[in-house]
């Protein structure tokens, strides 16, 4: 794949520089759907498997749940498709995050890369793996189904196909239901990384953006 150079700090301006595009909502207004969705949300982060320790605060609520939910249907589904590749998804966590991280980056999209930096860390990404998803599928380390995973997300985003070569590579590892799920997450991830550039979604509580590791 072509390599490219990014100009974090400049990319970071550009987005978190300025003020939101649509304001959120006040959470009094939207507090029991927020939270509601929220926990759903946190919940299948965590893999679907166990309930949140605690329940979700107020103040825990993000500001993209409370931006979108100025168009609650469009939220709604949104939320429920997030939950199916998160929570349901047939995908390991360690491909989903792959995937995740290559779309983030290649979209340098801030707030998508620093969530799913914390994802792909408890989905147990080290920092050194998580630096060389920036630099690609072709960077030496990766196994032969992990460089596919992430040269996926690179041929998707360059040419909207996957080639022969890297879907035979993907065969060898995945059921035809993560080979459906493959490109839908990225896609899916792709709209998230367009969504949340185009409003200029501000970084929440420890979410360092394109920085992090």
């Amino acid at each position: 794949m072509t390599k490219r150079q990014y100009d974090i700090e400049a990319r970071e301006a550009e987005i978190c520089g300025h003020p939101p595009r649509i304001l959120p909502l006040d959470a009094e207004d939207v507090i029991a759907s927020a939270l509601q969705n929220t926990e759903r949300l946190r919940v299948a982060a965590a893999g679907g498997s166990a309930p949140p320790s605690a329940p979700v605060a107020a103040s825990e609520v993000p500001e993209l749940v409370l931006t979108l939910l100025r168009h609650p249907a469009l939220y709604e589904r949104l939320t429920e498709m997030a939950i199916a590749l998160q929570g349901r998804g047939a995908l390991t966590a360690r491909d989903r995050e792959l995937a995740v991280l290559r779309v983030g980056w290649l979209c340098q999209a801030p707030y998508e890369w620093g969530e799913h930096v914390r994802l792909a860390r408890r989905a147990g990404l080290t920092s050194e793996e998580i630096e060389r998803v920036t630099r690609g599928s072709s960077t030496p380390g990766w196994t032969d189904h992990e460089a596919a995973i992430l040269r996926a997300a690179e041929e998707l985003h360059e040419r909207a196909m996957i080639s022969d070569a890297t879907w035979r590579v993907l065969s060898d590892h995945l059921d035809e239901r993560q080979l459906i799920e493959l490109p839908i997450l990225i896609g899916q991830f792709t709209l998230v990384a367009y969504l949340q550039n185009a409003l200029r979604l501000r970084l929440g509580n420890g979410n360092v953006g394109l920085k992090a590791r």
